[in-house]
């Protein structure tokens, strides 16, 4: 019994100094493993951006029509073809219009006549009226009918002059120099000016610069302003990036299922023709461009050092004063002190924020600190605040 109670003792007493080594251990461990990461101040370019899409439109676009009915007589230009401002592109059968022409002059020419006719009429018996050799009635029937003869000469004289301009409707030219891009009619068909004019031809411009319509988000749109460097795409030339800047912010809204956007006009030059009406353009708009700014980790403007934790990893913290109002601090490594700086903060991208003031090129600023990850099998290290609870039990 007693040779059993000794081993048992014994066995007790290895198991006590097993369990207290290994605390020792993993408590030295936890130690040497502590440590903070560091980011050097480093010279970068800050970029923000608002993607979107659009549609690619020629600057000038035109739509030809005609303000007469009738029937297409000819057509003397097709889709793609080059114009010049007034060159005849179409014509509209004037038989209709022309005997209407000659209809009016005809009436014209009888309303002038009566009109020639009642006027001398009216001047005789002015003057006989002025010598009291006629009534006042045969005066006032003469200057009646005088007048009633000169109004009926100045309705057909208007009217000649609209029947004249309906002619000239009917001989189509181009408004501008530019590509015809589509073509509505063809010869022989029937079109009715009614209350709108129908469209015959599209005509653009200047194929040579090119817009796009882009449809941007209420929530980006602040952003947005003219002169701004843009970069599209589109589906046809997927290896391709274009090139342009923004002209327009429109301050009509659209709402569509409850989305609100706002149109940005944006110039394409397209020298190389590339760009076609009507192509879809996915849209990169830079509303932050900053090259060569000294930047810092966005986290580093949030470090808070815990002291007693990093004196166990032999680092001195070194206060300084609260920041006055408008800046911001930073820890930086100096050595084996940690030195609070006060820094005046510029443009954020992402994950960088420019310093404007407060700090040279190549300062070691504190980003986090990391602790050992027990959960992981190869022990590696993971970024923790100091402040955070540790897991259950711990």
């Amino acid at each position: 019994m007693k040779k059993k109670r000794r081993i048992i003792t014994l066995l007790a007493t290895v198991v006590l100094v097993a369990g207290a080594g290994v605390w020792l251990a993993g408590r030295n461990s936890g130690k040497t493993k502590m440590m903070i990461e560091t980011e050097p101040a480093t010279r970068v370019a800050i970029t923000n951006s608002v993607t979107a899409t659009g549609t690619v439109e020629p600057v000038t676009e035109v739509e030809v029509g005609t303000q007469v009915s009738g029937i297409i007589d000819r057509l003397y230009v097709d889709y793609n073809d080059v114009v010049e401002a007034g060159q005849l592109i179409a014509e509209m059968d004037k038989v209709t219009l022309q005997a209407e022409l000659e209809s009016t002059e005809a009436q014209l020419a009888g309303s002038k006549t009566e009109y020639e006719y009642q006027m001398k009429n009216y001047t005789r018996t002015k003057v006989l009226f002025e010598k009291q050799l006629v009534s006042d009635a045969e005066y006032d029937e003469a200057l009646y009918l005088y007048e009633k003869a000169r109004n009926a000469y100045e309705q057909n004289k208007a009217a000649m002059v609209k029947v004249k301009r309906n002619l000239g409707y009917a001989t189509i030219t181009s408004p501008i120099s530019g590509v015809v891009i589509s073509r509505a009619v063809e010869e022989g068909q029937t079109v009715a000016a009614g209350f709108e004019t129908p469209t015959l031809f599209t005509i653009a411009k200047d194929l040579t610069e090119m817009q796009v319509v882009a449809d941007v988000d209420e929530a980006d749109i602040g952003q947005v302003k003219e002169g701004q460097r843009v970069q599209f795409s589109v589906d046809a030339y997927p290896d391709d990036v274009f090139e342009g800047t923004v002209r327009q912010v429109r301050l009509e809204a659209t709402t569509e299922s409850n989305v609100v956007t706002y149109e940005v006009v944006i110039d394409a030059p397209n020298p190389d023709l590339k760009l076609k009406p009507g192509l879809t353009a996915t849209i990169t708009i830079y509303t932050l461009e900053r090259e060569n700014a000294l930047a810092v980790p966005t986290k580093a403007l949030r470090f808070i050092p815990k002291p007693e934790l990093l004196e166990e990893m032999g680092l001195a913290v070194r206060w300084n004063p609260e920041p006055p109002a408008g800046q911001r601090e930073v820890w930086v490594k100096r050595g084996q002190e940690l030195v609070s700086c006060h820094v005046v903060t510029g443009a954020t991208s992402g994950d960088r924020t420019e310093i404007v003031e407060g700090l040279s090129d190549g300062e070691e600023v504190v980003c986090a600190m990391l602790v050992p990850d027990k959960a992981s099998a190869a022990g590696e290290m993971r970024e923790r605040s100091p402040f955070m609870p540790g897991p259950p039990g711990k």
